[in-house]
């Protein structure tokens, strides 16, 4: 089972860390104002990543998914990266960058298998 990594930030911000059952981060946050945001954030991806859809962005005509949804996508360095939208279209989590679409793949499903009852934890 994976859980949710929460840790306070240099400038007294909140994010988490969704690691999978290995303890390897397959998804972050962005930094909230105060741990009752963050942990508003953990509800939101557990919530939204077991139903979200994939929009594969990286062919030419992709077809656009509802929210939620996660978004595969490659950035500059030419790698895949995914990012999942809630409901409301708010980005509520973000991954590393994979070198193959097949290993980002296999973070979005390692998120939506690991999200849904994942234990929430501090870390220092």
């Amino acid at each position: 089972m994976g859980k949710f990594a929460v840790k306070q930030t240099k400038n007294g911000g909140y994010k988490f860390d969704l690691k999978a059952t290995n303890g390897q981060v397959v998804a972050s946050s962005q930094v909230y104002k105060s741990l009752i945001t963050c942990k508003q954030g953990i509800a939101s991806v557990a919530k939204n990543a077991p139903v979200a859809g994939i929009e594969d962005q990286t062919v030419e005509g992709f077809e656009k998914q509802k929210h939620p949804k996660f978004e595969i996508y490659t950035d500059k360095s030419g790698e895949f990266r995914f990012r999942l939208k809630a409901t409301n279209g708010q980005i509520i989590a973000t991954s590393e960058g994979y070198k193959t679409m097949k290993s980002c793949m296999n973070g979005v499903a390692s998120v939506q298998k690991n999200a849904v009852d994942a234990p929430t934890e501090m870390e220092e």
